[in-house]
């Protein structure tokens, strides 16, 4: 069966999401949320999109993306997933999909100021949905952003929580109120299937996996641009973390 075309319109903007191979935790690594910011920064310069929400977790990542041209968006998630799965993969010494094979996207007009509103909500909710901890401020989503006005230097603010207030504070403390009455609604049970109950009690022999001889650390031994990448994880982060004093020890350059 075809695919059916995605519904590219001009003045749009478009929640996607786009999830690891298999659904598996390969995205809890520090290195790799670090190139993941880096390379949504590459790729801004290439295609000229902005950003308007982002949130990594383990397995997942969503964005909120507005494109210079409707049609730019499979190219920015082409290449966006291109150049992170050849990174990873290099990376983590592994081979084959990184990611699955088509993303999730949705769009709906910038000017929908109540759509923008829930969407940008559900983003920045997903680590406290997901259990991962209490509060909104997350080092890896730009809710922070919002909430204290800092720059981050890959998101921008959405046209609809610069309507909020006439003053930007304004803005961000009724955004901030906004998402304190956020309720995340549960998520459905997983559905038993045919065979399940007789594979959860078969555990597979797994092959230790050999290093070649002289093999140097997997990061150490790659050569990119560590310096940058740094640079623009920390400057995310900082500007996003609880706390900037402790998110900063991360960080090999604390300057």
């Amino acid at each position: 069966m075809a695919r059916l075309h995605r519904q590219l319109q001009p003045g749009f903007c478009y929640h996607v999401t786009v999830r690891c191979n298999n659904r598996e935790f390969r995205l809890t690594r520090l290195e790799c949320r670090e190139l993941l910011l880096y390379a949504i920064k590459k790729c801004q310069e290439k295609y000229g999109f902005k950003l308007y929400a982002l949130c990594i977790m383990s397995n997942h990542v969503h964005y909120l993306i507005e494109p210079k041209e409707p049609d730019d968006l499979p190219k920015i998630m082409h290449w966006l997933n291109w150049y992170t799965a050849m990174c990873f993969n290099r990376m983590l010494n592994r081979t084959g999909h990184f990611w699955e094979k088509r993303y999730h996207s949705t769009g709906f007009p910038i000017s929908d100021k109540r759509r923008a509103l829930n969407t940008l909500r559900y983003i920045h909710a997903n680590p406290k949905a997901a259990n991962m901890q209490q509060g909104w401020f997350y080092d890896f989503s730009n809710y922070g952003t919002y909430d204290r006005l800092t720059s981050d230097g890959i998101t921008q603010w959405h046209p609809a929580f610069l309507a909020l207030g006439t003053t930007l504070e304004i803005c961000a403390a009724a955004y901030r109120k906004f998402c304190k009455k956020y309720k995340p609604q549960p998520k459905p049970e997983k559905k038993s299937h045919w065979g399940s109950k007789l594979l959860a009690g078969f555990n597979p022999i797994k092959k230790s996996q050999k290093q070649s001889p002289g093999q140097m650390p997997l990061w150490e031994a790659w050569k990119m641009p560590l310096g940058e990448i740094e640079e623009v994880a920390k400057k995310f982060v900082l500007a996003n973390c609880l706390n900037p004093d402790i998110a900063v020890e991360q960080f090999t350059d604390t300057t």
